[in-house]
C-alpha cells in the first residue's frame, strides 16, 4: 500500500523566519544598536532580550516593549536582577537615536523603580506591601540616584515630553543644583498648560515637591487625589503619598502624550 509523505518544507521560508528572529521588529533592532553602542561590555542578563536570536519571532513593537519593560521592573515590583537591569534603561533614554516617546517611557519607569517602596507604602498603608522585597528596592533606588545625574544633565537638549519625565525624576533625588533650576525650567510648561490639565498639574505638582515644604505637599496631595486621582491614607508618610500622585501623574501624562500634537 502506498503511503502518504508531507511535502517538505522549502528552505526559503525557512530562512525566512531565522531572519525575522535574528533582527526583530524594528524598535528591537534599534534599541539593540544603541545597547551595543553604549553597552560594549558586560551587560545586565535582561539584555537576552535584544541580542538573543531565539526571540520570541512574534513580537510586533507595542508587545516587545511591555515585555522588555516589564522584564527590567517585573510588575512595578523590583527584584534581585532589577538595578542591574536599570542601566538598559538609562542607554536608551539617553540615546536621539530612541524615539521620544520611547525615552519617555524609560525615564518614566527609572522613577517607577526609584519610588517602588514608597509607593507601595502609600496603597497598603498600613499593611506591609504584600510582595515587598526591601533590599532589592534599595539597589534599584541607588541604581536609578546613580544614574540620574547624567540624564538630568541632558535637560537643554531634550524634547518638552522627556522633560517632563526628566522633572519628575528630579523631585525623587532633590539636590541644592537640581531644585531651583526647576522654577525656570519648568516655566513654559506653566504658561502653556493651565490648571486642570495633566501636564499643568504634573508640573505644578513638582514644583509643590521641589519646595520641600510638608504642608503644602501635604494639601496638595489631599487636593489633587480628591479631584482626579486614586487617594492614599491619610496615615501614610507624605512622601510616600506624593510619590504614589506623581507616578499617576506621570502616567496621564505619558498617555496624552501618545496623541498627536499634544505639546504643541
Amino acid at each position: 500500500m502506498d503511503t502518504y509523505a508531507e511535502p517538505a518544507e522549502p528552505a526559503e521560508p525557512e530562512r525566512t523566519r531565522y531572519d525575522a528572529i535574528a533582527s526583530g521588529p524594528p524598535i528591537r533592532k534599534l534599541f539593540r544598536d544603541v545597547v551595543a553602542d553604549r553597552l560594549p561590555g558586560r551587560r545586565p542578563p535582561q539584555a537576552v532580550m535584544l541580542f538573543d536570536a531565539g526571540a520570541d519571532p512574534c513580537w510586533d513593537d507595542r508587545g516587545f516593549l511591555a515585555d522588555f519593560f516589564n522584564e527590567i521592573l517585573h510588575q512595578d515590583t523590583c527584584q534581585p536582577a532589577t538595578a542591574e537591569g536599570l542601566v538598559l534603561l538609562a542607554a536608551l533614554a539617553g540615546d536621539d537615536r530612541i524615539p521620544a516617546r520611547h525615552r519617555f517611557q524609560a525615564v518614566q519607569l527609572l522613577f517607577m523603580a526609584a519610588t517602588v517602596a514608597e509607593r507601595h507604602l502609600a496603597d497598603t498603608w498600613p499593611a506591609t506591601p504584600q510582595h515587598a522585597d526591601p533590599d532589592s528596592e534599595a539597589r534599584a533606588r541607588d541604581a536609578v540616584r546613580a544614574l540620574a545625574p547624567d540624564l538630568l544633565s541632558r535637560w537643554s537638549a531634550e524634547c518638552p515630553a522627556v522633560r517632563l519625565a526628566l522633572a519628575g525624576l528630579a523631585v525623587v533625588f532633590p539636590t541644592d543644583r537640581t531644585l531651583p533650576a526647576l522654577t525656570p525650567r519648568l516655566g513654559t510648561f506653566t504658561h502653556q498648560h493651565p490648571r486642570g490639565t495633566d501636564i499643568g498639574d504634573h508640573v505644578r505638582f513638582v514644583l509643590v515637591l521641589a519646595a520641600q515644604d510638608e504642608s503644602r505637599i501635604l494639601t496638595a496631595t489631599e487636593q489633587l487625589t480628591d479631584a482626579y486621582w486614586t487617594g492614599t491614607a491619610r496615615g501614610a508618610p507624605t512622601r510616600a503619598r506624593s510619590l504614589h500622585l506623581l507616578a499617576q501623574m506621570l502616567t496621564g501624562v505619558g498617555t496624552g502624550l501618545a496623541r498627536p500634537r499634544a505639546l504643541q
